[in-house]
C-alpha cells in the first residue's frame, strides 16, 4: 500500500483544492494519507516554505503546488 503524505498549510487554497483531489480517489486506489502542517514545524516550514502543497508517495516528492494526477495514477496502478 503506498504511502502519501501532503505538506501543507491552514488558509492555502492550493493546499485545500489538492487534499480534496485526494480524499476523492481514495474511494477507488488503495493509499494511506497523511496530512502535515508545515508551519508546526520549523524545519518542514523553511523546506516547504513556498512550495506548498506538496505531495509525497513513499517518502518522494511527486508534485507540488498541482496534483501531478497522471503520475499519480501510475504509481497507484489500476483501480
Amino acid at each position: 500500500m503506498k504511502q502519501l503524505t501532503v505538506y501543507h498549510r491552514e488558509g492555502c487554497g492550493l493546499c485545500e483544492h489538492m487534499l480534496a483531489e485526494l480524499f476523492a480517489l481514495q474511494s477507488r486506489y488503495t493509499f494511506t494519507l497523511d496530512v502535515v502542517d508545515i508551519d508546526e514545524d520549523p524545519d518542514l516550514r523553511e523546506r516547504y516554505n513556498t512550495k506548498v502543497p506538496v505531495l509525497a508517495v513513499d517518502g518522494d516528492i511527486l508534485c507540488c503546488h498541482f496534483l501531478d494526477r497522471e503520475a499519480l495514477l501510475d504509481l497507484l496502478g489500476p483501480a
